[in-house]
């Protein structure tokens, strides 16, 4: 769903990019709440996950593919405000190195692929593990909410081009055609972050934010049979440090696979923006991007470079590029305290 320069106006465009600016400042700050010296690095590698899974697209109908957005799997496993900067920084780094996503359009798109997945994502999961609890509820309250951010996503994309699109639209018919191939879309999205959040739950259950809250307490049991709840419980003394650092190579190897390897075999077909764009005929809108003349444009197919190739430079581009962002307001925060 990344949307190109040339689809909506200028006040349209600073307009969101003004509220996207807003909301990562907010992020910023909130996110030294979530960050600690173990998700700082975690916040690396999901956004570095997130950019080698969103390569893969998926066949969701004849003609038209689909891939992983990852604001609600970005929520669950290291937060909300958090899995916003984790978002800003991938789109970041695909609109600048990989024109993947007008440069103009970088506020539009943090506003909808960021901001909106990760509220709605945030909320819907939120609702679904009060009610459902224990690792069965945390897995399906992350695939209801992969679920509904997409279609969510795709339709405040139609209200904003409504408003502020270069070309008429019947707003009730791209509404139904967005909402639609999107809701197809995010089922595959369901099942993605369904099961990586069930993969970490497995290893690292720890390191699931929104699982927090299956810890339980400690109790202290006396004689009589009576017991008292004493907090959460405390990590086990003398545990390894190095027992993290397996889990994030691991993760690192898996999300270098995915971006050098699969990416081979990701489908070709358009994705579910451009298909709407073609049938609603506003795809013509988009412009040039900046940037396409560059090697990595379109993933090193504009430079010759293997894509494979390609998604492992964006992996480690974005690996850094995050993973500073998240050590910078976690040490903002150490200096504060």
């Amino acid at each position: 769903m990344h949307v190109p320069d040339g689809f909506f106006n200028a006040v349209t465009s600073v307009s969101a990019g003004v509220v996207a600016a807003a909301g990562v400042a907010v992020c910023l700050r909130g996110a030294r709440r979530e960050l600690d010296d173990r998700t700082a690095p975690m916040a690396g590698l999901v956004a570095a996950f997130i950019f080698a899974v969103q390569m893969l697209n998926f066949p969701v109908a004849a003609g038209t593919s689909g891939h992983l957005l990852g604001g609600a799997l970005a929520a669950i496993l290291v937060g909300p405000y958090t899995g916003v900067l984790c978002m800003a920084v991938v789109l970041l780094v695909q609109g600048v190195f990989f024109a993947d996503g007008g440069l103009t359009a970088l506020g539009i798109n943090i506003t909808i692929m960021g901001l909106v997945t990760v509220l709605v994502g945030w909320a819907v999961f939120r609702l679904v593990s009060g009610l459902a609890r224990g690792r069965g509820g945390v897995t399906l309250a992350a695939f209801l909410a992969a679920l509904i951010s997409v279609p969510a996503a795709a339709l405040v994309f139609t209200l904003l081009f409504w408003i502020g699109g270069t070309a008429p639209i019947e707003v009730s018919a791209v509404a139904a055609a967005m909402g639609g191939v999107h809701l197809l879309i995010g089922i595959g999205e369901g099942a993605i972050t369904a099961a990586t959040v069930g993969a970490v739950l497995a290893v690292r259950p720890d390191l699931v934010y929104g699982a927090r809250g299956l810890a339980k307490p400690l109790e202290l049991r006396g004689a009589g049979g009576g017991s008292t709840a004493v907090g959460a419980p405390e990590p086990v003394a003398g545990e390894p440090r190095g027992g993290y650092r397996p889990f994030l190579l691991g993760g690192l190897g898996v999300t270098l696979v995915l971006a050098g390897l699969v990416s081979f075999v990701a489908s070709p077909d358009p994705d579910g923006l451009e298909a709407v764009a073609e049938t609603h005929g506003f795809s013509g809108r988009a412009a040039h991007h900046s940037f396409g003349r560059w090697a990595l444009a379109d993933y090193g197919e504009v430079g010759g470079i293997p894509v494979g190739i390609a998604g492992v430079v964006g992996v480690g581009l974005v690996l850094l590029v995050a993973g500073a962002v998240a050590y910078a307001a976690r040490r903002r925060n150490k200096i504060r305290v």
